[in-house]
């Protein structure tokens, strides 16, 4: 058994998304030192539904306010992280993905723990996702979006 300890994690975030004159685009964030693009996301906050952390995290990640239209996936996932005491700790992850329409707001007013937001054809930003489950993420939000139409 490893003496490593697992901790549980909560996050919530969004595939923010707008229809520009005929196609449908979506906000991504890029993060890092070596920067790659995901969905904006954060960890819920005590006494914070869920719903409510997707928007505060888009809002804040994306400079973008938007509205919530409905769930989208959960996704899960283990990583390590080590501590500022040096200390392994392994997490057990829990994403709540919602499809979230875009009302106002400018990519520039991102937060500083992002390098940049930006706004991606559909296509593009499935292409251009560093993680799989998000990948599939915005492919879900796809068929929501073309199902409202």
């Amino acid at each position: 058994m490893s003496d490593v300890p697992t901790h549980s994690q909560v996050s919530a975030g969004g595939v923010p998304f707008r229809q520009k004159d005929d196609r449908i685009e979506v906000a991504l964030i890029s993060v890092g030192e070596e920067p790659r693009w995901q969905l904006p996301k954060g960890l819920v906050g005590r006494n914070e539904a869920p719903e409510e952390t997707a928007l505060r995290e888009v809002r804040e990640e994306t400079g973008l306010e938007t509205t919530m239209l409905g769930t989208l996936d959960t996704i899960e996932y283990w990583y390590y992280a080590t501590t500022r005491g040096g200390k392994r700790i392994r997490y057990h992850k829990f994403v709540h993905y919602y499809l979230l329409r875009y009302t106002s707001g400018d990519t520039a007013d991102h937060d500083h723990e992002v390098n940049e937001a930006r706004w991606f054809d559909m296509n593009e930003a499935v292409e251009r996702l560093a993680f799989k489950n998000e990948k599939k993420v915005v492919r879900q939000a796809q068929k929501a979006i073309e199902a409202l139409h």
